[in-house]
């Protein structure tokens, strides 16, 4: 029944609402779109729980449907959805699709404990078991092969080449498997591997125009493969005897050398012969020019053996920082320390193959040191020199 209200004389409603609607009425826009999220039918994101951690009966129950039927049933179900997302180039989620369906089929036939383990598939009694083991081996050979897509587009090419290995061990003559094995070890520069799968498969069907482009594009990558390792070849063999006629040089002239932990970067400055095949043409020297007493150097990249240290000075001199002057042709001494640890004069007229060869000094990490003192104070030094090497 309905009363009339003495201001308005609007009748209002005397029975009271359904308990659902009265609570769906107390609660906020977004506690309703929450609680509706809950349910699977009006999921926008996936909420496994009721709201309060507990378990969603709606989804589990969901869930479980797709588990419903026999191993076989189960598979292809998940194997259609996988397809689905194939053709969409879907790759991440048909990939998982295709877990899903291999998963099942190596899924236990009886049922455990439910609350240990995953979904198991339950055996119907009635089924014929020799025409159910043909629908497994044919859906799991379609899984193996489409997952196989997925990891090549994908570029997980081993994971590729696992699948297609499977495929093969159910069924040898799946021509799909071995053009897209073929693929994966192209990708991968396993040019014997894939040329291997791709004859493999040519021999099942000779006339397949996708293993054909494999075989062609194999093909051209090999051409450029062995062109590049022909190179490679060529150039470490050409180093090679580069370093051999160098080593020639040096002992021919009886020159020393010495590699320590501790090379300095001497960028392209190195050690070299004027032609790098002919151990008798001129070597040149990388050569760092010291001031020992000033803290000061000069760098000569390439000191050829014929030149002698004051060939060189000549143009150094006069140094910019040397405001004393003390440092002129006619009033300076150079030395080189010797293998034993003292030092040698190195004399005006001498040149820099006649000092290294004389087998006192040596050549470390491919660098020539001459220390260059003014005569002023040439004696104080080289006495400063011995009492630290004595120390």
């Amino acid at each position: 029944m309905a009363q009339e209200t003495p201001k308005s004389g609007i009748q209002q409603p005397t029975a009271a609402m359904p308990p659902a609607m009265a609570e769906i009425k107390s609660q906020t826009a977004e506690e309703v779109l929450a609680e509706m999220n809950r349910l699977p039918l009006f999921m926008t994101t996936l909420d496994e729980t009721d709201g309060e951690d507990g378990d969603n009966p709606g989804l589990e129950a969901l869930k479980a449907l797709a588990y419903e039927g026999t191993r076989a049933e189960v598979a292809e179900n998940f194997r259609q959805q996988g397809n689905e997302c194939a053709r969409a180039k879907q790759w991440t989620d048909a990939k998982e699709f295709y877990d899903k369906a291999i998963a099942a089929l190596k899924a236990p036939k009886k049922i455990p404990d439910p609350e240990d383990g995953p979904p198991v598939i339950e055996v119907d009694p009635e089924l014929d078991e020799e025409e159910e083991a043909k629908k497994e081996k044919t859906t799991e050979e379609a899984c193996y092969i489409n997952r196989a897509l997925c990891n090549l587009e994908k570029k997980n090419y081993r994971s590729c080449i696992h699948d297609c290995a499977a495929t093969l061990r159910i069924n040898p003559s799946n021509v799909k498997a071995f053009y897209r094995s073929g693929l994966a070890c192209l990708s991968l520069d396993k040019i014997p591997e894939a040329t291997d799968a791709c004859t493999r498969g040519l021999a099942i069907d000779p006339t397949n125009a996708s293993l054909k482009t494999l075989q062609t594009n194999i093909s051209t990558r090999k051409a450029y493969v062995d062109s590049v390792e022909k190179t490679r070849r060529e150039r470490e063999e050409k180093a090679a005897s580069k370093r051999a006629t160098l080593n020639l040089a040096l002992r021919s002239r009886g020159i020393k050398t010495k590699k320590t932990e501790q090379a300095p970067d001497l960028e392209d400055a190195t050690v070299k012969l004027e032609n790098a095949l002919d151990p008798s043409s001129t070597l040149t020297f990388p050569v760092l020019i010291l001031y020992p007493i000033h803290s000061q150097s000069d760098f000569i990249k390439a000191f050829s053996e014929t030149d002698t240290l004051w060939h060189h000075l000549d143009y150094i001199f006069p140094l910019p920082w040397d405001t004393a002057q003390e440092f002129r042709i006619d009033h300076v001494e150079a030395y080189m320390e010797t293998i034993a640890g003292g030092l040698i004069k190195v004399g005006k007229k001498m040149t820099l193959g006649k000092v290294l060869g004389s087998g006192k000094c040596e050549v470390v990490d491919g660098l020539v040191k001459i220390s260059v003192v003014s005569k002023d104070k040439a004696q104080e030094w080289i006495a400063e020199f011995k009492k630290r090497q004595g120390n």
